[in-house]
């Protein structure tokens, strides 16, 4: 059962959780939260979607109003954000790897080597990232992004740190996930993501990657339940003073990867750190698209805008450069 759940405050700024239809919102009676609609569906053992639908009240809120009134909330959240896991995997998707090698060849290795690590990597997913009767397959790059501190709500401003060299977008669909009691990890559906990176400290030595992930990031606005299609086509935009910038299509789906969800899902969940029950897990599946290929230098008040309508309303934030800060020194207790 296929269906759009988003998470928003009411006029009373009240956290909320609605189906999305035709007609607008309509607010899932009983539930504050994702998190709580899915904790209960597990429960009572039923789907997602079917507990949306039971508890749905039928009289449509006014989508638009939600947006233009900045009360959209991440469409899943967890009260304590240090329970919430913000992960990532890269060169997973094909021709995501022509940036990458383009991006590191003969910076930190030798003249005579022809592949890259990026290039290696990317070929062990082309060769075993898609198992056949299993899910092990080939190990996939993975990172940290953060926990759920660092998310920001669609709409909302992706603060680049002042000592960041480029704040960039990167479009992605991310995977949501629920630990349940038993340890049990919970797909609760898919959201657009922008996975937001510092790709010219990336660029100065691909074992600077980790530092370039340390960064805010936004999904959503809807949580899309349902199996992912396998060849899914966007648009991924940057909008300066009210014109367009820059504009390109993204691909994602596994028609268009090198591995498989499952194989991804296999490879992050074996850690036991990653079961704990009542954990949230938001993890992005790559991208092989990105404005910084293209020699675009995002600037402080940009809108990246990243649209695929079988998501629903596109994914909107503006970036902000943080103001030079004085860090605290550590002290001996």
């Amino acid at each position: 059962m296929e269906m759009r759940l988003i998470q928003f405050l009411s006029e009373d700024a009240i956290p909320s959780v609605g189906v999305v239809t035709g007609e607008g919102i309509c607010r899932i009676k009983g539930f504050q939260s994702t998190l709580a609609l899915a904790a209960e569906a597990r429960l009572q053992g039923i789907g997602l979607a079917v507990l949306a639908w039971e508890a749905a009240v039928d009289s449509p809120i006014d989508y638009a109003a939600i947006v233009a009134e900045k009360r959209l909330l991440p469409p899943v959240t967890h009260p304590d954000p240090a329970h919430c896991w913000i992960s990532g995997t890269g060169l997973t998707h094909l021709g995501s790897a022509s940036a990458r090698h383009a991006m590191h060849q003969n910076t930190d290795r030798g003249e005579d080597e022809t592949l890259t690590d990026s290039m290696k990597m990317f070929n062990l997913g082309v060769a075993g990232g898609k198992p056949r009767g299993g899910a092990s397959g080939a190990q996939p790059e993975w990172f940290f992004k953060g926990d759920g501190s660092i998310v920001v709500p669609p709409e909302g401003d992706l603060m680049m740190p002042h000592f960041a060299f480029d704040g960039g977008e990167e479009p992605e669909i991310v995977g949501i996930y629920l630990i349940a009691p038993d340890g049990v990890p919970l797909r609760l559906g898919f959201a657009l993501g922008n996975e937001f990176s510092d790709h010219i400290m990336e660029r100065q030595n691909y074992l600077y990657l980790a530092h370039s992930k340390l960064r805010p990031c936004s999904f959503g606005p809807e949580l899309r339940v349902g199996p992912l299609p396998t060849y899914l086509s966007g648009m991924s935009r940057i909008v300066r003073d009210g014109h367009l910038l820059w504009e390109k299509p993204f691909l994602s789906g596994e028609g268009n990867m090198s591995h498989s969800i499952a194989n991804l899902e296999y490879h992050h969940f074996k850690y036991g750190p990653f079961r704990q029950p009542g954990d949230i897990h938001v993890h992005f599946f790559g991208t092989a698209t990105l404005s910084f290929s293209d020699g675009i230098v995002p600037m402080d008040g940009d809108i990246f805008e990243i649209d695929m309508p079988m998501f629903g309303h596109p994914l909107r934030n503006r970036l902000v450069r943080s103001a030079e800060q004085t860090l605290p020194p550590v002290l001996v207790l």
